[in-house]
């Protein structure tokens, strides 16, 4: 179990920062209470993989000097821990309380307005912060940029772009989920080849068929530059998973052929599924 305790202040991130962890692998629990950290611990043990746990001051109040004693714990159960605070100044927070017209947690649990509430989850968060491995300051951090910065200071690689290469057919409707659609239809349809007909796009017989086509070869060759062209950028924007759809007329032949061979070309630079809607 390799865990890391995210905290800081409301307004500052932790969220994105848990988000940004959930997508690197790990389990992620949001808003656990301090006290529970050790029963959680003792039913898990070593056997989670890695966790991320949100803790803020919505469950703080009585619990914080309790912190200490439960870094006690984790180093009894021999469980590596990492502290992630994050800051930010306060009108930079104010500032987002009122763009996003939400209430600070002890704005609605206490009745203290907005900046009192700020100022109050500062002293609370003490103890958490003086023992914080890693600080992020997100006053003039974009959530982009706060992404790169928790994916660094954690020491992770960058999340891998999943891409999903679906073969579906124009007669049964457009799959509503797909981020890309390439139309195979200007190529040969097998369906008209009786020998060809109750066989797939995996079958060799029909991927020999559509091999011996120049004009599959060009398809191929076009959509994979536009693909590589284009996938860099939309993993730079943090997007953790693309649907690419290839169509033909039934979803039987020509774009199940298609997915499977775009799957096996792209396997070694991303990590790769490849449906086939109309097989399913």
């Amino acid at each position: 179990m390799q865990l890391v305790i995210v905290s800081g202040l409301s307004g500052s991130g932790k969220s994105v920062a848990l988000s940004t962890l959930e997508d690197c692998g790990y389990y992620c629990i949001d808003n656990l209470p301090v006290r529970l950290i050790e029963a959680f611990v003792r039913e898990t043990g070593q056997n989670l993989g890695k966790t991320a746990i949100s803790i803020d001051c919505r469950n703080l109040t009585g619990d914080a000097n309790s912190f200490e004693e439960i870094l006690t714990v984790l180093g009894q159960f021999a469980i590596p821990y990492r502290i992630l605070f994050l800051i930010a100044a306060s009108d930079t927070l104010i500032k987002r309380y009122s763009e996003t017209r939400r209430k600070h947690p002890l704005s609605h649990t206490q009745g203290l307005p907005l900046a009192e509430a700020i100022e109050r989850e500062r002293k609370l968060l003490e103890p958490i912060a003086a023992r914080a491995d890693l600080i992020l300051d997100t006053t003039h951090t974009n959530i982009h940029q706060l992404r790169e910065s928790v994916l660094q200071r954690l020491g992770e690689d960058k999340r891998q772009l999943v891409l999903c290469f679906l073969s579906f057919g124009f007669k049964h409707g457009l799959p509503l989920d797909a981020d890309f659609v390439f139309d195979a239809r200007c190529l040969p349809n097998p369906h008209w080849e009786p020998a060809l007909r109750p066989f797939t796009g995996r079958d060799p017989e029909v991927a020999d068929y559509l091999q011996s086509l120049p004009e599959t070869a060009m398809l191929l060759k076009q959509i994979e530059a536009f693909l590589n062209t284009w996938l860099p950028r939309f993993g730079a924007q943090n997007r953790s998973y693309l649907t690419i759809a290839i169509g033909c007329t039934g979803g039987r032949h020509r774009s199940v052929y298609l997915a499977e061979k775009l799957g096996q070309r792209f396997a070694g630079l991303y990590s790769v599924i490849v449906r086939h809607r109309e097989l399913s």
